[in-house]
């Protein structure tokens, strides 16, 4: 259910601040934080920060027993030169090219990666979706064998007169089209590798983004010492991809049509899969900071503000001489966002709920500060009303829009379309959605968890602004992405308008306002993957 615009006013606490928001940003990506890589000298210095800044703004200590933090312990691990690497068929071995025709990793804590003469197995696109009748596995056993995957999901490629023509939400991705999906159910059926096959425009991003880890993965230590039954996962090329099913005398075409239909089933390869890599291990210990406001009434519901405080660290020189990569935008800009949040509840009558700034940690490793909080949460997830998350906000001044990424999801884009009305503005929806934004970012830990998200993000569409349009909105994602994302160059300017910025801010805080002092629960719409998550625990939100 949408809540109701809040009858508690705002009118007399203070307003957030631009000059604020600058100060931050321009703090936290100083050399001296080594640009926030996760496990390092610049983590620390970035957590000491945090809870200063935490302190500062008077708020409560909300990590773990007490304290400001909470552990993030993550598997790194690096993949060296394979020592074999093939596939076998009709008594013919064919070596793959590691970069070339394959890349994979893996979240193994051992120091070899080894895949045994494993048989390949193609199971379309590996969805099991109850709530739509859709099961690809059709109950065979995948213990031991390799899981082949077709990128997205089943109706991304289909023409509107199939039958499973916007059964997945059409061109915007579900959470069955995105690879982790894919990697975690070969890992729940016992699966001893995964590989899907690369196609650009379904993926939404070309081979050479594939590749650019060079090897390297980052995952959550299991506090009881479980681990993915996969040695290896990763990607087959497309072209590697069109030879192995010429080898075994199938139709890939064909097969892709056919794994849109309910009753595809899986197909053998009658191919066996072979790799050894070296491999290089270690625990990197990083921290999620939080800071809390108790509610007075309810203190046991929680609204989070979140934002990550990671960046990538140290890197080549650019052509300013500049190594350290310190995600100005990406994402100092969402943590001075939420600070100013904390600063402006701060100034107002205690809420009702209690209110949880968060500060993730290796959101940029795959968003494991926020997985470790969700397998292990700090408050209960049955009786966290939201979580409202920052990422990446755009810095080219006012907007007569703003982004809703996700649609379709849950009621709280009623209350998004409702308060940037009050504002005056209108809500426009991202313009590729087939790229699946809204399972890139933090929230989305907790959203499949069941609790409810909502995410205001940048790069999700051109914005309407009012100094030159929808082209200008697109000129500053261009200019961003193509330069400075995940760069040296996200750095702060003094050509930042945050006018844009500080609107999307001002939205969120209305809608966690809102709830802070109301009764209601936002809920996940019919359709969404995740309302039979919260509808399992109602009985603890009553």
């Amino acid at each position: 259910m949408a809540s109701p615009i809040n009858a508690q006013s705002a009118d007399q606490s203070i307003e957030i601040s631009a000059d604020e928001i600058t100060r931050t940003v321009r703090t936290m990506t100083l050399d001296q934080f080594e640009g926030r890589a996760p496990g390092t000298a610049g983590e620390d210095r970035t957590i000491g920060y945090l809870i200063g800044r935490f302190e500062a703004l008077g708020l409560e200590p909300g990590g773990v027993d007490g304290t400001w933090t909470q552990a993030v312990p993550l598997l790194h691990t690096v993949l060296g030169e394979p020592e074999k690497l093939s596939i076998s068929m009709n008594g013919e071995t064919t070596n793959l090219n590691a970069g070339k025709d394959i890349y994979v990793s893996t979240l193994q804590p051992k120091d070899r990666a080894v895949v045994g003469d494993a048989e390949m197995v193609f199971v379309g696109y590996g969805v099991t979706a109850p709530e739509r009748g859709w099961d690809d596995f059709k109950g065979v056993d995948l213990k031991g064998k390799v899981a082949v995957f077709l990128v997205n999901d089943p109706d991304f490629a289909a023409s509107s007169q199939e039958d499973v023509a916007g059964e997945f939400a059409g061109r915007a991705m579900t959470y069955y089209g995105r690879w982790t999906y894919k990697f975690e159910e070969a890992s729940r059926r016992g699966a001893v590798a995964a590989l899907i096959i690369h196609e650009t425009e379904a993926a939404g991003y070309g081979w050479n983004v594939i590749e650019s880890p060079q090897g390297e993965n980052y995952g959550t230590v299991s506090a009881d010492g479980q681990m993915t039954s996969l040695a290896l996962q990763g990607w087959i090329s497309g072209s590697a991809a069109e030879s192995l099913f010429d080898d075994a005398g199938l139709d890939l075409a064909k097969l892709r049509v056919a794994a849109r239909t309910k009753g595809f089933k899986p197909v053998a390869l009658g191919a066996e899969f072979s790799a050894a890599y070296p491999v290089k291990q270690s625990i990197v210990k990083s921290q999620n900071v939080f800071g809390k406001i108790t509610g007075k009434a309810r203190p046991d519901e929680t609204i989070i503000f979140g934002a990550h405080w990671d960046a990538y660290g140290e890197g080549p020189p650019d052509e300013n001489g500049n190594i350290y990569r310190s995600g100005a935008n990406d994402d100092a800009l969402g943590m001075a966002g939420i600070m100013e949040i904390a600063r402006k509840f701060k100034s107002m009558e205690q809420p009702d709920r209690t209110i949880v700034i968060a500060a993730w940690a290796a959101e940029e490793r795959g968003l494991l500060g926020s997985e470790v909080y969700a397998q292990s949460p700090v408050y209960p997830l049955e009786t966290t009303v939201a979580n409202l998350a920052l990422d990446v906000l755009q810095t080219g001044g006012k907007a007569k829009d703003v982004i809703l990424v996700g649609k379709g999801q849950g009621t709280l884009e009623d209350d998004l379309a409702k308060f940037a009305g009050l504002q005056g503005r209108v809500v426009t929806e991202e313009s590729l959605p087939e790229r699946g934004l809204f399972f890139r970012a933090d929230h989305f830990s907790l959203a499949k968890r069941g609790v409810p998200v909502l995410l205001m993000m940048g790069l999700a569409g051109a914005s309407d602004l009012v100094e030159g349009g929808r082209k200008a909105g697109q000129k500053w994602i261009d200019d961003y992405t193509g330069n400075c994302y995940h760069a040296a160059c996200d750095a702060w300017s003094p050509d930042w308008d945050l006018a844009g910025a500080m609107q999307d801010i001002n939205v969120m805080f209305d809608i966690g306002n809102s709830l802070a002092y109301s009764k209601q629960w936002p809920e996940w719409k019919k359709g969404s993957e995740f309302k039979e998550l919260r509808d399992g625990s109602a009985d603890a939100r009553r």
